[in-house]
């Protein structure tokens, strides 16, 4: 009976484990705690931008729709537009009150974003990402601007006379709006070329011999989107055309550098 009692209290028992044990237990028990506080930290970080995003989307929301009365004649030109029913108005002032509201919301996201996420980049990552985020939130302003001043009021024109030569054409708002976004923020992509080739050269997927090569057809696809998004004219069309085509020579310039001094770099650490 003794010993049985004695060989259930050695189970039982912590206090009966060796020192060398309980040691083990402890160490192992610590990462563990240290992998559940980080993740509580993480989501804690994460939450709390993501709130911060919800107030700035919500301030530009209402600010947006404060406003319109006062932004929106800017917006259409001075064009006649017209709205089926009072449905459509509720539809067509919650769809660009939302759209407006994201897109001027957006800058602000993405940096609240940025701060969750920088702890936990390189230091590469982290002054690549600062240096040239700046430089793709401006070209895409270029783009959507050379859209709005340039190709949508060219588009716009010329499909309306085309148009009533044989129509009464009629403009709903809703459909303005659309091929405003259209013709706009296409552009806005388009003029991110550059950026975009400077990263696929970083992880070693584009080179400028490629590029170099594949000319001719990338000039085919930027005449087929020029095309897309303009009237069928060769003057529209060469406006947007010749816009493109430098971008994409400028992109083969910075990928030559780039390519030229990642070649040196090994050199010069060689004399170093």
């Amino acid at each position: 009976m003794e010993s049985l009692e004695r060989s259930k209290r050695q189970v039982l028992s912590p206090l009966d484990k060796k020192p060398e044990e309980q040691k083990v237990e402890a160490v192992e028990e610590e990462p563990e705690k240290e992998n559940n506080e980080t993740l509580s930290d993480h989501l804690s970080d994460l939450r709390k931008q993501l709130i911060k995003s919800v107030y700035v989307f919500l301030f530009f929301l209402i600010v947006v729709f404060a406003t319109m009365n006062k932004w929106f004649p800017l917006v259409t030109k001075g064009n006649s537009l017209v709205v089926f029913g009072p449905f459509q108005i509720v539809k067509f002032y919650t769809s660009i009150t939302v759209t407006l509201a994201l897109g001027l919301a957006l800058p602000f996201l993405i940096h609240f974003m940025w701060q969750f996420v920088k702890p936990g980049l390189r230091t590469s990552e982290v002054r690549y990402l600062g240096l040239y985020s700046p430089i793709m939130f401006l070209l895409f302003i270029i783009g959507v601007a050379f859209g709005y001043f340039v190709v949508n009021p060219l588009s716009y024109h010329f499909l309306m006379n085309f148009g009533a030569m044989n129509f009464d054409v009629i403009v709903s708002a809703q459909e303005y709006v659309h091929f405003l976004i259209m013709t706009t923020i296409p552009l806005g992509f388009l003029f991110e070329l550059p950026i975009v080739a400077m990263f696929l050269t970083s992880i070693g997927v584009l080179t400028a011999a490629t590029m170099k090569n594949v000319r001719k057809w990338s000039y085919l696809v930027i005449a087929i989107l020029s095309a897309l998004i303009t009237p069928p004219d060769f003057i529209s069309q060469l406006i947007v055309l010749i816009p493109m085509a430098i971008l994409y020579e400028a992109s083969i310039v910075i990928v030559t550098k780039m390519e030229s001094r990642k070649a040196n770099e090994p050199a010069v650490l060689s004399t170093e």
